[in-house]
């Protein structure tokens, strides 16, 4: 019999990461100039060190979109849950793929991702509202996803010196 490709606990878990990813998105919002500024993207970082990298990406599509969907953002649902995945992804890449195994690897992988998804939002926000909006859309993104790094890299810090992060992701690999 071939092993499901997506075991039950592995669902858990980025079910979990998705919840996360959705409460500090809805929950902890600060008003910008096009929309707000959440700790989502913290919780993105995090799942991607502790899931990897596509369930990582998973967890930060779904959370963040979710959080869209409830919040009455609507229009953002689909651009925000590609988004995310994808500043998951390649912040998955650089930690795992190119920088494996460097101390800050995760640190260059999230402002890697981070930039990547500044860019989208810039472009989607050009798209959708025209080019006008991209000028407030990349200064309000930018400081958002600073702010993620910023608190992802303090939680990481504590995490890890703690080891906690280790024991994370070796109970997530049973």
């Amino acid at each position: 019999m071939e092993k499901p490709k997506f075991t039950t606990r592995e669902m858990t878990n980025t079910a979990i990461a998705a919840a996360l990813v959705f409460l500090a998105t809805y929950l902890i919002k600060v008003p910008s100039i096009n929309g707000y500024i959440h700790l989502g993207d913290c919780m993105i970082f995090i799942s991607v060190l502790v899931l990897g990298t596509k369930k990582g990406a998973l967890a930060g599509g779904i959370g963040a979109a979710l959080s869209d969907a409830l919040g009455g953002y609507t229009n953002w649902i689909l651009p925000t849950f590609f988004i995310k995945a994808i500043m998951a992804v390649v912040m998955g890449v650089v930690v795992y793929k190119v920088l494996k195994d460097k101390r800050f690897a995760w640190l260059i992988g999230a402002i890697a991702g981070g930039v990547v998804q500044v860019l989208l939002y810039t472009v989607a926000n050009g798209v959708m509202y025209g080019m006008a909006s991209i000028i407030e859309s990349f200064i309000g993104d930018t400081v958002q996803t600073v702010s993620g790094i910023i608190v992802a890299g303090v939680i990481i810090a504590v995490l890890d010196g703690s080891g906690v992060i280790n024991k994370l992701r070796m109970k997530m690999a049973q």
